[in-house]
């Protein structure tokens, strides 16, 4: 059995965003935004914050080294997936995922460019690729200049046709525009999650989210699932103990029928 960790939506979480967006609303040179990587389920336990989260790739480092959760998805290759956040402090700016077989194989953060004027601030401006090429699948996506609240955000991101990994590191990262310097991670956040994309059939079909929730083969069948229909000796000997049964069925109601007229 597959383990996951998911932040419960209870009601002292949802006061404790709304509580931590507002300040964060009311001092924005005070706060730090935060997020929580929702789906696809983080590698690490998150707290109602999402953290930890500062150090690149992962947001772990020697100081928060962090709990794993075990968590693992399966997905299709050329798959949309929806990949969903909550922005437990607000800060301006957009989000950067990209996919690689382990986390050291990440593509660096972006180069960040100061400002001096008019806020004077490392965290000036980054680039946005708008046609991204692996390892990077989408970048400046939930790119916003006022707070989300407690709303979950979700995008649709497109798996890449023919791409198959196991256990590889699907990285979300959050880029912050006038924020003070994280020690470590800079001007931005860290998620990451533990994907498997496998082959399929038909390049850009929308699978199940996780594997484990597609149908199930029946025991002893040794056949293949297709187009929701079953194969093979298992799905015969399956639809000859159905004909038997409505052969069974229809005899007892001629029967009870005879009876009656009988009567």
């Amino acid at each position: 059995m597959k383990a996951e960790h998911r932040i419960q939506r209870h009601p002292r979480w949802t006061v404790a965003v709304w509580a931590l967006t507002a300040l964060g609303t009311l001092c924005p040179s005070w706060a730090k935004a935060h997020f929580i990587l929702n789906e696809p389920a983080s590698q690490s336990n998150q707290d109602l914050l999402g953290s930890p989260q500062k150090a690149y790739p992962c947001g772990l480092d020697a100081a928060t080294p962090g709990t794993p959760t075990g968590a693992v998805r399966t997905y299709v290759a050329g798959q949309t997936i929806n990949l969903s956040i909550n922005e437990t402090i607000f800060h301006p700016g957009h989000y950067r995922v990209a996919i690689a077989k382990d986390a050291a194989s990440l593509p660096a953060d972006p180069v960040v460019t100061p400002e001096t004027s008019p806020n004077n601030t490392p965290c000036g401006s980054v680039p946005i690729n708008p046609n991204p090429t692996l390892p990077i699948l989408a970048d400046g996506i939930f790119k916003h200049t006022a707070s989300y609240g407690s709303a979950a955000q979700t995008v649709p991101i497109k798996l890449p046709d023919g791409f198959t990994c196991n256990n590889c590191t699907l990285q979300v990262i959050q880029w912050m525009y006038n924020h003070p310097l994280n020690n470590p991670g800079g001007c931005f956040y860290h998620h990451c999650a533990t994907v498997n994309i496998v082959a399929g059939t038909d390049a850009g079909m929308t699978a199940p989210a996780d594997m484990s929730d597609a149908p199930a083969v029946p025991e002893g069948c040794s056949c293949r699932v297709g187009n929701g229909r079953a194969t093979g000796s298992g799905s015969a000997a399956a639809l000859s103990v159905l004909i038997g049964i409505g052969l069974t069925y229809r005899r007892k109601r001629a029967l009870r029928r005879n009876s009656v007229a009988v009567n």
